[in-house]
């Protein structure tokens, strides 16, 4: 018996089903809302994904839309109850933390079969060490209290140990700014450990690293992080983005397929990985020397 999808993953797998059946009759969504009385906002937020949808109101739709497909039927019907299942991420320590969209981002690493990240200031947080994400977080001390970034710092690393640990890992393609590795974050310490651990996990067969040069920045500088998801194909995607302390997940539409061209761009513009290893170890033993330095004082 397989394990359920996360709730994340298996909400999404029942809106696309849903959204695809209704187009399939050519219905609008307030044509939906008047046949079932219900309120347009409520048929807009099950096609979002913004909330769960009972089985009773899923049976409803589907025969709504004449879908008698009883392999289908019961696949959705279980999507639908392992939408409202609950992950380590819903223990109040972690959930009362985390935003919307993190609390998603969590649930797509467990499920994509590629991700395809963009990085243009710090290591990625899947990536980063203890040292290092304490760092991050210590910088945003006027924003969130203690005990928030406590709760972050351990969802980052748990979020680490979950993704590098999958039985079936996705492909990882990530993208860093050449300046990520001169930006002392945490002292010349914690950062040459964090290259160190970085070079360790560009070792897995799985993971992809390139390194932008300054030389070929110009796009880095207006591009904050982002993420991108795919299940299967590049049609079936989620696109995640951070703006300074906001973030977003993004099912469809122009701005995912947007980010997808920048990635691609950047991608073709930055080193090879062989030559983004090497730089990534050169800056590291830079660093080693200075770490001495500053320990022997």
């Amino acid at each position: 018996m397989t394990s359920p999808e996360p709730p994340a993953v298996a909400r999404r797998r029942v809106r696309l089903a849903l959204r695809a059946a209704r187009e399939a009759r050519g219905f609008t969504q307030q044509h939906v809302a008047d046949e079932l009385d219900w309120s347009l906002s409520k048929v807009n937020r099950i096609e979002k994904g913004d909330v769960t949808v009972s089985k009773t109101d899923l049976l409803a739709l589907l025969e709504l839309f004449g879908v008698d497909d009883d392999d289908l039927i019961d696949e959705l019907v279980r999507a639908a109850r392992s939408s409202r299942q609950r992950g380590w991420w819903d223990e109040p320590r972690y959930r009362e933390h985390l935003t919307a969209a993190m609390l998603q981002l969590l649930q797509f690493e467990t499920e994509a079969t590629a991700i395809r990240v963009f990085q243009p200031t710090v290591v990625n947080g899947p990536f980063q060490t203890r040292a290092y994400a304490q760092a991050v977080l210590d910088f945003w001390q006027p924003e969130l209290s203690q005990v928030v970034r406590e709760a972050r710092l351990e969802t980052r690393l748990r979020r680490g140990e979950q993704l590098l640990g999958r039985a079936d890992p996705p492909d990882i393609f990530c993208i860093f700014d050449e300046s990520v590795l001169h930006r002392p974050v945490g002292g010349v310490e914690v950062m040459a450990e964090q290259l160190r651990q970085l070079l360790v996990i560009m070792r897995r067969p799985n993971v992809h690293v390139r390194v932008v040069p300054f030389a070929q920045g110009a796009l880095v500088a207006m591009l904050g992080p982002f993420l991108i998801f795919d299940f299967g194909d590049e049609e079936n995607a989620v696109l995640y983005r951070e703006s300074l302390l906001l973030d977003e997940v993004l099912h469809t539409g122009e701005a995912l397929m947007r980010h997808r061209g920048y990635f691609e761009h950047l991608w073709r513009e930055s080193l090879g990985e062989t030559e983004s290893a090497k730089l990534i170890a050169a800056r590291a033993d830079q660093m080693l020397p200075e770490s001495d330095r500053y320990t022997s004082g």
